[in-house]
């Protein structure tokens, strides 16, 4: 555990409801509005320095003659202090504990996504949990929105794919190909957008501050940007006690394939510290 990480445990009173607990695990997916807006000036800032000092996974996930500009960059909360207050003080640990029933919950890792004004270009459909080096059930994205987000260019879910038990292939935002990962039990992601009478597809307008955590396991996509504004998602990843590595057989997004772990192996407090645990939980004796 990173000596420097602060440690909470659960809130006096439930930050979720009963409601919202069982959505997320019926749907795969929850609008959570305004939990976030104390922290959206500071991530405001933490995102334009991110801007201005990308890191080497640091990309535009456009095509050569597609305009506009969606910018992604990723973990970056260890030296960007505006995201480390965020992951180590803000309610989110504690929201994707209570989300998953876990006993802790890990940091796995912050993502940001901008789409500027005029950005047609569509997020995929896929699913997150295929792109990492884990497998569990007990995990959790935040996507909380700093800016506004009409619907027609809000995140949307298929509601219920967590529970379809199959992986799909990653698939490149750039051009929307799969990983290379064939003769490994992974399918193509269906076409969504053929066929969306056939499916129950969630999706939500957002405000500054709004947030919407959904399963690694649920297929989303998005629109390109049609407003005249711009979309910023800062999103972090969180991870529960049942989580193990996992080897994939090919590239990962984040590349964490070479961290030293074995498939199933625990995952490491120095790369992966534990933020939040529940107050009842009694760690195993050494």
């Amino acid at each position: 555990m990173s000596a420097a990480t602060k440690i909470a445990t659960a809130p006096d009173a439930p930050i979720l409801s009963g409601g919202d607990i069982a959505d997320f695990r019926a749907d795969g997916a929850v609008h959570l509005p305004g939990l976030f807006t104390e922290w959206v000036h500071l991530l405001r800032d933490g995102v334009a320095y991110n801007e201005e000092h990308p890191s080497r996974f640091g990309s535009n996930s456009l095509g050569p003659e597609e305009a506009g500009r969606f910018f992604d960059d990723y973990c970056n909360w260890r030296r960007i202090p505006e995201y480390r207050a965020f992951v180590e003080n803000s309610c989110a640990a504690a929201v994707a504990g209570q989300a998953t029933g876990a006993s802790f919950v890990r940091i796995f890792h912050e993502h940001v996504l901008i789409k500027e004004p005029g950005t047609a270009k569509r997020t995929p459909w896929h699913h997150d949990l295929p792109y990492y080096n884990v497998q569990g059930r007990k995990t959790a994205s935040l996507w909380l929105a700093l800016d506004p987000v009409p619907l027609e260019s809000s995140l949307e879910f298929v509601a219920g794919s967590h529970r379809w038990e199959t992986l799909f292939y990653p698939r490149r935002f750039i051009d929307s190909t799969d990983y290379d990962y064939a003769g490994d039990g992974y399918r193509p992601v269906p076409d969504i957008d053929a066929d969306r009478d056939s499916y129950r597809i969630l999706s939500w307008a957002l405000e500054p501050g709004d947030a919407v955590m959904f399963d690694f396991r649920t297929l989303h996509g998005a629109a390109g940007n049609s407003q005249a504004t711009r979309r910023r998602g800062f999103s972090t990843r969180w991870v529960g006690d049942d989580v193990r590595y996992a080897v994939r057989p090919g590239e990962t997004s984040p590349p964490y394939h070479d961290i030293g772990l074995a498939d199933g192996d625990k995952l490491p407090d120095d790369l992966f510290p534990i933020v939040w645990f529940d107050p009842e939980y009694r760690p195993p004796s050494a």
